[in-house]
């Protein structure tokens, strides 16, 4: 495998990128659509086997979503979200407008569909096998994330503390035993702990808490926008460009595909990538592919470093959330809005897991703190869609969750993989576009 990966690496004189002439009339070798950390990824594995890139985005690369979310390399986070009980906790959820899953009154009826295709997915007959594609996810994920991070230089904004997680009661800790069974089969490390060793992993947290459980293996990163950044600065050494346009729709045919821009202009590419997060479903329907996307819009507080000093992500399940420590900040946030694109933020979310964090961490200083708001692309069946659309060179990445920096690095290769015509390490079937 090694062999062929580093095959797939090397220049080649058999993969011609557009003349200057071309890309001056707007031709493109590989197009991709989306400059989050998905696109980045994808980007840079394809320049690094010699193909030409260019990524089109609205604002800038790694500056949406993907700048936002909890710097997380959740590697061990393998059990589908279909199947962690959130339908059977979503009538106590629901009750509280503030809680770890809301739901607009006004949007129930365009989500409904979504959330029948969430319930079906999560029947018991299709358990092992969502967990056998997380898993084999998240073991190529861990190792194409540690190569890429060496080879952009980027291997010191890896942070390896280990995560904890924390329960209220001895029935909450009970109820999460069987996940961490399942954790256990695949060989993932985690300890159980509780009075003077839980509070040795995170000293001056509230005695609320009874027990938690301590992963070593989870990493965090420094910053996400300025790790995805970085990793775009190694993929223009290798000749990756970037545009900033508004694309306005696709067209595609034998010959290949086309963008139309929002300002009427046109570009056309030999391969195109949807990497457009929770705007990409509206672009497969160009291309007459009807993928169930929904958008779990994420809420985060980030605070000065100063704010209190943890040690490591900490992770409060039971409400939603997770508080971590960056470069740049203290991030406090997480939990879920099933709400679509288009409503305007509630920042009330961000402001009452902030009051949680105060109680969970006696003595933090809530003051001086950045609230924002990320539109997290969520499948039904808890996997992102990786593969081919139903137009000839034209391919899909999109839909990871709360996943899509964990799988980034191993979505790219898969990408890869199937633009160069090699065979992939994994299965694409639980993956596949047409699935639904």
């Amino acid at each position: 495998m090694q062999d062929k990966s580093e095959e797939g690496r090397r220049p080649s004189s058999a993969l011609q990128a557009p003349s200057p002439r071309e890309r001056e009339e707007g031709r493109e070798d590989i197009a991709i659509i989306g400059g989050g950390i998905i696109g980045i990824c994808a980007a840079t594995l394809l320049s690094e086997a010699g193909r030409s890139v260019t990524v089109f985005d609205r604002t800038g690369i790694c500056e949406e979503t993907s700048s936002g979310n909890a710097a997380a390399f959740a590697f061990s986070d393998v059990l589908p979200l279909a199947h962690k009980g959130m339908i059977r906790q979503l009538p106590k959820w629901l009750a509280d407008p503030l809680g770890p899953l809301a739901i607009p009154p006004a949007y129930l009826p365009k989500l409904l569909p979504w959330l029948i295709r969430f319930w079906r997915a999560g029947a018991a007959r299709h358990y092992e096998a969502s967990l056998a594609a997380q898993v084999g996810m998240m073991k190529l994920a861990e190792a194409e994330w540690m190569a890429l991070l060496d080879r952009s230089g980027t291997r010191p904004m890896l942070r390896e503390d280990g995560s904890l997680e924390f329960y209220e009661s001895e029935a909450e800790f009970r109820a999460s035993l069987p996940g961490w069974a399942e954790r256990e089969r695949f060989g993932i490390g985690f300890r159980h702990v509780e009075g003077e060793e839980m509070a040795a992993l995170q000293p001056g947290l509230s005695p609320r808490f009874v027990k938690g459980t301590f992963v070593p293996g989870w990493k965090t990163v420094a910053d996400p926008k300025l790790l995805g950044k970085a990793v775009w600065t190694y993929a223009e050494k290798l000749g990756a460009r970037f545009e900033h346009a508004r694309v306005a729709r696709i067209e595609a045919d034998a010959k290949g595909a086309s963008i139309v821009l929002a300002d009427g202009s046109r570009r056309t590419a030999k391969t195109l990538l949807i990497t457009a997060g929770a705007w990409s479903h509206l672009l497969a329907r160009d291309l007459g592919d009807s993928i169930p996307l929904e958008t779990e819009r994420g809420y985060n507080t980030t605070l000065p470093v100063s704010a209190f000093d943890v040690k490591r992500q900490l992770i409060f399940s039971g409400h939603g959330f997770v508080i971590t420590p960056l470069e740049t900040g203290l991030r406090v946030g997480g939990a879920v809005e099933l709400g679509g694109i288009e409503r305007p933020p509630n920042f009330a979310r961000s402001k009452a897991m902030l009051e949680k964090a105060k109680r969970f961490l006696p003595g933090l200083d809530p003051s001086g703190g950045r609230e924002w708001m990320g539109f997290r692309p969520s499948l039904p069946d808890s996997l992102p869609v990786i593969g081919a659309s139903r137009a000839p060179k034209v391919y899909y990445a999109f839909g990871h969750g709360h996943l899509g920096l964990t799988q980034s690095a191993a979505t790219g290769r898969l990408i890869r993989d199937l633009v160069l015509g090699q065979t992939p390490p994994l299965d694409l079937a639980p993956f596949r576009p047409q699935r639904f």
